[in-house]
């Protein structure tokens, strides 16, 4: 018999994989809470925006091998494999929220079949598979490696870059047992095109996810901590971050005006958090998390050695994305900022061309219309934006700006100081 695959959560990364899925001629529903993404999803037009999947998916639901639904338990009943890709982010006290991902795993286990495959592939807490998710399917009767197979395998992917990366970035497979590892391996195998490795257990491939997180956090928080020392004694950390990376052993990351998305600051207190339980120093991933949401206030302290003063100032924030060219806000270093300028008593204004000026209102932003003559002292350049890339320092200068912290080392010093417009990079020196 053949794999017929639902896939929960058909969002950036949950419809990649099903489209993908669909294109290797396995049957799949995609399951969503979202009645308008489904309706387009069943239409042949992608809810979401990422090079490469359009045509894919108009095919896949033209030929039949791929449908949407909202109702979880009819799509989980009439499929031998499912594969969870749920959100699972951060409560106000950096705490992994685990409610919709339980939620969603009651729901399988009310409605899987027998011999069923499940695999998570959401970023979880280590042990989090085994310990509550498990106990949570096995509520429906039957037993894990015995009566249904349980996988995790976690998403390596990124916006933008989701299909390509589906087929080129190794995947990895752990298991509750010998058996669900056997299972989850051939299910990958049937879905991608990537090199499979087997971790063994749930826990590790766990691990794999959450410390490639870490390291990534540690490596920009040295970059960022680096670029202070820069910043004070002259030297361009940017400039000379290549030729560091020229001897084999090192691979320095950029420093910037902080991190954002759904993983980088997210994921690294799943592990801090566990670890603080059980007794564990994770003194090296706290830090880094510290060292990067406090980019913020490093930026206004560059803004006030520039301006002379920041209370009372007009500063227009350019970019609410995370990630330059992608409309998605999740823990932007955007709304760090916004509370550094507003402590500083300073008024914040933001722009950002991918959204309206009714979503930036909604976000708790002022807009600014970046053509509209009102006059603004100093800008800061949250994301790398390409139509940033084309800023016009002259009119930027009529409007009454005279600082720019370059958030994003994308300019150069000499080309805003003829327009007459002071400028600091992050460990520009």
């Amino acid at each position: 018999m053949g794999i017929s695959l639902a896939v929960i959560g058909c969002g950036k990364m949950g419809l990649p994989i099903a489209v993908q899925a669909a294109s290797r001629g396995l049957d799949v529903t995609g399951v969503d809470i979202n009645e308008d993404l489904v309706a387009a999803i069943n239409r042949g037009e992608s809810p979401i925006d990422e090079p490469g999947i359009n045509n894919l998916l108009s095919d896949a639901v033209k030929s039949g091998k791929l449908k949407a639904t909202v109702n979880l338990s009819d799509a989980v009943s009439r499929v031998n494999a499912i594969i969870v890709i749920v959100p699972v982010l951060l409560t106000d006290s950096k705490q992994a929220d685990l409610g919709t991902i339980k939620a969603v795993t009651s729901g399988i286990s009310r409605a899987m079949k027998p011999g069923a495959v499940v695999s998570y592939e959401t970023t979880l807490p280590i042990g989090t598979t085994r310990n509550i998710l498990q106990p949570l399917l096995e509520e429906s009767g039957l037993k894990a490696e015995k009566d249904f197979y349980l996988v995790y395998s976690p998403e390596r992917v990124k916006s933008l870059l989701v299909m390509d990366r589906l087929n080129k970035v190794p995947k990895v497979v752990g298991g509750a047992g010998p058996l669900s590892l056997e299972k989850g391996m051939k299910l990958y195998s049937a879905i991608l095109k990537s090199e499979l490795i087997s971790v063994g257990t749930l826990e590790k491939a766990e691990m794999v996810k959450l410390a490639g997180m870490i390291y990534r956090d540690v490596n920009i928080a040295l970059a960022n901590e680096l670029s202070r020392y820069c910043d004070n004694v002259g030297i361009n950390l940017s400039e000379i971050i290549p030729f560091v990376n020229t001897d084999g052993e090192a691979h320095l990351l950029q420093p910037g005006i902080g991190v954002g998305g759904h993983c980088t600051p997210v994921y690294p207190y799943f592990l801090i958090n566990d670890a603080r339980q059980k007794g564990v120093s994770q003194s090296l991933a706290e830090t880094a998390r510290k060292i990067n949401d406090g980019q913020a206030e490093y930026v206004l302290q560059r803004l006030k050695i520039l301006s002379g003063n920041i209370e009372g100032l007009k500063i227009l924030l350019l970019g609410l994305g995370f990630r330059p060219d992608v409309k998605e806000d999740t823990e932007s270093s955007a709304y760090l900022i916004r509370k550094a300028v507003e402590k500083h008593g300073a008024e914040c204004f933001l722009y950002d061309p991918f959204y309206s000026a009714d979503e930036i209102s909604g976000r708790g932003f002022v807009y600014h219309d970046l053509n509209s003559p009102d006059h603004i002292d100093a800008v800061i350049l949250v994301t790398a934006h390409t139509l940033f890339l084309k800023l016009d320092w002259k009119r930027l200068r009529e409007k009454g700006v005279r600082s720019f912290i370059d958030g994003r080392n994308c300019f150069k010093k000499d080309d805003l100081e003829e327009a007459g417009i002071k400028y600091a990079g992050i460990g520009s020196g």
